[in-house]
């Protein structure tokens, strides 16, 4: 799993300059080469202008226009002189992705583009020495128009993509502006008021009723109940009390605490999600492999054809035309279109799936729905709310009353934030029962929660726990008991059962339509879930899921996972990145249904800002919709340099037929702007 912790010289970052459009998120990698936004911006703007008088003054594929100047005798110059420090300023990203290419012997999309230019601009100060100086009998075509535009449309291409990439942290921003811009620091024992960049790791301020938490903390003094919806998605109080963790952001419904500042700036929660942004516009998908793939293969290709061609030329014709030829052939190939038909799909469905609440880690994931055969889901917190409501306590040993064994597992659960415990907190405080003051409490891994209570040791355990280690059941109806569909947990004390508590769940709204869509996709939901097998039948009946796996343990949900892997068939994990994460590690794409926790950022493919099911089904539509304009776009992009390429070298030319440069690059710039508006049309309403 990805260790999310960041390192502490970066604890003092200023919360506010957290904006996704900030200079923290202005770089980016293409190529091996780390871009920056605002010089990428300004050599665009700058190579721009140094375009204009290029194409005032230089013809296009030597077709001279009607608004071109000509300053005789010096235009030829003047355009070298332009011409040359546009290819090295404007360039020089390409030149430096190029290098990253070769040196890694893949040479790709870089590559292709720092060929393309550099032909162009040797070629056409070629034509100026032999037209101005040496005076040619035969005029010459330059290449500084193309030259130009090529370097304006590559720069702009990564501009927006940048840009757009940035723009999908939009989401994100939203949630960077629920941080107060004051805190209430305790100094000399006195609160003051100072703004939250002031704010240090191990500082304590004073959070009171109403008021949003200024940064993540511990709890050190007070209690209280916290709103985390606008984090986690979850609308129900989260109890805060002294020891518990709170996250920058959330709001503070009731009483005043104090807490002791552990993360501010980049290693504040708020951070973390932005950098999980940052590194999902970083990683590649394999569509835009598959694109850099195609550019090394038209790489390949154009300077195949470009010296086959030269060569025939020169056998048929003379020096100047086979040489006129071959040129022609490699800034043909340049890859206008195809440099910009990944990057703007992917960076249009990265801004439009922030802004439906999703968070992608791993682009791959886009691609791998197509193949996704079965959808595994986790019961509790994912198909419903979580938030259990206790129908039964009762006590099947002579020595404890009904309240007793509630006050046992509300003492145990008191330091847990898990939906069952919460729960059992809730009914005890309900019937106004004062949990037991448990001590060295702790998480048993397949066994439950244990701790010791004047000296004797306790543990709440699952049905699936009694039925796997064969403690007596003789003193209650185990089958009656599961068949109410309530979860059950149970209280023991060794191999003896003292009581249990059974709670209720509620199904998620949406849920129900989510499966309806699944199957309609042909996708096969399965349940999966810890709960015992009549709890999760009830609710898998109720939803239509004929596929369920109950009273299992992490290490069984990713079992069972490997299982459905080994048939052949791609499979999507959907649960609350807690007990989770194994399968959610393990499954082709991992979805994480509430991103308030460590395990859900470091260990799923997409993050759902929302807890809601609903959101399952918009990220494989959106998915979909990508993928098909990746392909659209990649047919686009390399279709025109399949096609131009054998044309401009003159493959037709025995019936009569040689490729006028003008409209090639006619349909090289169409081509340019059929890429960009498709991508620009992806939508996912």
């Amino acid at each position: 799993m990805k260790d999310m912790d960041m390192s502490e010289d970066m604890s003092d970052m200023d919360m506010g300059d957290m904006n996704m459009n900030g200079h923290n998120m202005d770089m980016m990698n293409h190529g091996g080469h780390m871009m920056h936004m605002g010089n990428l911006k300004r050599k665009f703007w700058v190579s721009l202008i140094l375009t204009i008088p290029i194409i005032f003054m230089s013809p296009m594929m030597g077709v001279s226009l009607p608004f071109q100047i000509m300053i005789h005798p010096w235009t030829d110059y003047i355009v070298a002189i332009i011409g040359t420090i546009t290819f090295i300023y404007g360039g020089q990203p390409f030149f430096s992705g190029a290098r990253g290419e070769l040196a890694s012997k893949k040479p790709a999309m870089m590559t292709l583009i720092a060929m393309g230019i550099t032909v162009a601009f040797v070629y056409s100060i070629y034509a100026v020495l032999a037209n101005q100086v040496f005076n040619s009998s035969t005029h010459v075509m330059d290449f500084f128009w193309e030259l130009a535009t090529l370097i304006d449309i590559m720069l702009l291409g990564h501009w927006i993509e940048m840009d757009t990439v940035m723009n999908a942290g939009s989401a994100v921003d939203k949630l960077a502006k629920l941080l107060p811009s004051k805190a209430h620091k305790i100094i000399d024992d006195q609160p003051k008021d100072v703004n939250i960049s002031e704010l240090n790791i191990d500082d304590i301020v004073e959070v009171r009723a109403g008021e949003k938490i200024p940064a993540d903390g511990i709890v050190i003094n007070g209690s209280s109940s916290v709103n985390e919806s606008m984090l986690t998605g979850e609308a129900a109080l989260v109890t805060k009390k002294v020891d518990d963790t709170v996250i920058g952001g959330s709001v503070n419904s009731e009483g005043t605490f104090e807490v002791k500042i552990t993360g501010t700036g980049k290693s504040g929660y708020l951070a973390q999600v932005m950098e999980l942004v940052q590194n999902a516009q970083d990683s590649k998908s394999s569509k835009e492999n598959m694109a850099d793939r195609v550019a090394g293969l038209l790489f390949y290709a154009a300077l195949t054809v470009a010296i086959v061609a030269f060569i025939s030329w020169l056998l048929i014709d003379n020096l100047a035309i086979a040489l006129s030829i071959a040129v022609t052939v490699l800034v043909i190939a340049c890859p206008h279109a195809l440099g910009l038909a990944i990057p703007l799909v992917v960076a249009r469905s990265t801004a439009i799936a922030a802004s439906h609440g999703l968070l992608i880690q791993h682009r791959e994931a886009m691609e791998t729905v197509n193949q996704i055969k079965y959808v595994l889901m986790d019961k509790t917190g994912t198909l419903t709310e979580g938030n259990f409501k206790v129908h039964q306590f009762k006590s099947v040993n002579d020595n404890l009353t009904d309240d007793q064994v509630l006050g046992l597992m509300a003492g145990l659960e008191n330091s847990s934030s898990h939906p069952l415990a919460v729960g059992i907190l809730q009914a005890a405080k309900d019937a106004q029962i004062t949990p037991a003051d448990a001590q060295d409490v702790s998480q048993q891994t397949g066994v439950g929660i244990s701790g010791s209570i004047d000296g004797t040791t306790y543990s709440i355990v699952s049905a699936g726990y009694i039925e796997k280690q064969q403690i007596d059941t003789q003193k209650l109806d185990l089958s009656n008991l599961l068949s109410s569909g309530d979860s059950i947990s149970f209280l023991i004390n060794g191999n003896e059962i003292l009581g249990y508590v059974g709670q209720g769940d509620t199904i998620k709204p949406s849920a129900e339509k989510l499966i309806k869509d699944l199957k309609n996709q042909n996708i096969i939901p399965v349940m999966l879930t810890g709960d015992n097998q009549q709890s999760a039948t009830i609710v898998a009946d109720h939803l239509g899921i004929n596929e369920v796996h109950a009273q299992l343990l992490p290490e069984d949900k990713e079992q069972i996972i490997r299982k459905y892997q080994d048939t052949g068939a791609k499979v999507m994990m959907v649960g609350d990145g807690v007990n989770d994460a194994p399968s959610l590690a393990r499954a082709d794409i991992g979805v994480a249904i509430g991103s308030g926790t460590q395990v859900a950022i470091s260990s799923a493919d997409i993050i759902l800002v929302k807890s809601d099911p609903a959101s399952i089904t918009e990220f494989i539509d959106l998915a979909k919709k990508t993928t098909r304009k990746m392909t659209q776009n990649l047919w686009w992009g390399a279709g025109y340099n399949i096609i131009t390429i054998p044309l401009a070298a003159g493959v037709l030319a025995p019936i009569g037929f040689v490729l006028n440069p003008v409209v090639g690059a006619v349909v090289m710039s169409l081509s340019t702007v059929i890429v960009a508006l498709n991508a620009m049309t992806l939508r996912n309403d």
